[in-house]
């Protein structure tokens, strides 16, 4: 027979933890779509919608105690800067994280807004699924580029080079530890029997590493790769 401390001890072990929500502001003009992604939102537990609203009217109602993790942002606002709210953001409150929403970026709309503090792109058309997604991997401290602008935005890393800083660009592309290991090591000229030798792995494991370095950096040789190695943003 079960005593009732013991009983006690096994609701409280399988008893939930509670969800902390992801507290969210959303900035977009279209009131069907600002609408639509509240209730979309609002319906998953681990998230919050503090406020939406067609412009950057909604900041000045920021706090120290009272600001999101994360602000969807429209990447085409009609009646406002969009750029200019991201730079205003980063400066005053440089802990929320902002995600930008469009149909089809720029290439140089991307480079502005990551220059100005953006670390997630998100099409409009994205399922319910990946707005979650790229809102989880943001709020968790990393960087979300959706696949579909990875070719647009490596293209104009070929053209200009300073464009992005590298670690951002790695973030971005999900290039592993190693990969980034062998990234600084193609930087310094190493051949794939040094890297080899230097990381202690197989000669072909090297080869199958750089692969899928310039597939992930839509790049086309290892030269390509040490001058993104010597990019900005590269901690020494």
């Amino acid at each position: 027979m079960l005593d009732a401390a013991a009983v006690t001890r096994s609701e409280v072990v399988s008893e939930p933890l509670a969800v902390v929500p992801i507290p969210l502001v959303i900035i977009e003009d279209n009131r069907l779509l600002r609408d639509g992604l509240c209730d979309m939102l609002q319906r998953v537990p681990e998230f919050r919608v503090l406020e939406a609203g067609a412009d950057s009217t909604v900041l000045a109602r920021f706090t120290t105690t009272r600001q999101p993790a994360v602000l969807l942002l429209d990447v085409g606002l009609r009646d406002d800067d969009s750029l200019e709210i991201c730079t205003r953001l980063h400066e005053q409150f440089p802990n929320v994280r902002v995600i930008v929403m469009g149909m089809a970026p720029l290439q140089d709309e991307i480079s502005a807004f990551v220059q100005a503090g953006v670390v997630g792109f998100i099409m409009k058309d994205a399922t319910n699924e990946e707005f979650g997604a790229t809102i989880r991997h943001v709020a968790q401290g990393r960087q979300a580029l959706p696949r579909a602008l990875t070719d647009s935005l490596f293209a104009q890393i070929l053209r200009q080079p300073h464009a992005l800083p590298a670690e951002i660009v790695e973030e971005s592309v999900r290039l592993t530890a190693r990969e980034r290991e062998i990234v600084v090591l193609l930087g310094e000229g190493l051949s794939n029997k040094e890297i080899a030798a230097r990381l202690h792995i197989a000669i072909h494991t090297v080869k199958s590493h750089v692969h899928n370095i310039l597939e992930k950096l839509s790049l086309h040789s290892r030269l390509e790769v040490a001058a993104h190695a010597h990019g900005p943003g590269r901690r020494p």
